[in-house]
């Protein structure tokens, strides 16, 4: 399953997906980790609503009728992922996807997989495991800006 975030494309298994809705209402949960947006009422369940934007250090925004929440299944938790835009279900050949220590270094989160060229587009692919580890989150920091010496 293929995503945006940030007009990066990004992809998670399809055995994953549960299901695909627009973001109506997300109701807030005090005092929660910054990546958690809040929990959403989906299909007689209350399901935690992950922001994928926070998550990879973009800074949030509005969302809009493109944007979705794509249900995942890993292990036995059932998460909200919120996204740019659900684009589309797609197959991806092995030969196709490179390991990521082969094509980045550097990133900060071990949420990356693989990366895989598809006719000129590249799509990171991820490890759903990492990316709800919420729990070793830590936010970006800040810039701090300093003074000009006069």
């Amino acid at each position: 399953m293929l995503f945006e975030v940030e007009g990066t494309t990004y992809a998670v298994p399809s055995n994953a997906v549960r299901h695909i809705e627009m973001v109506e209402h997300v109701t807030l949960v005090p005092n929660a980790n910054p990546a958690i947006d809040g929990v959403v009422f989906t299909r007689g369940q209350v399901i935690p609503a992950l922001n994928l934007r926070t998550r990879f250090g973009f800074n949030k925004q509005a969302s809009t009728l493109r944007t979705r929440i794509v249900f995942v299944q890993v292990r036995d938790r059932l998460v909200g992922l919120i996204v740019d835009a659900a684009r589309e279900f797609l197959r991806i050949s092995s030969d196709k996807i490179k390991p990521i220590e082969e094509t980045l270094t550097g990133i900060q989160g071990n949420y990356l997989k693989s990366v895989a060229n598809l006719d000129q587009r590249l799509v990171l692919l991820l490890d759903l495991e990492q990316i709800l580890d919420v729990e070793n989150y830590q936010p970006a920091p800040e810039p701090v800006l300093q003074k000009a010496n006069n």
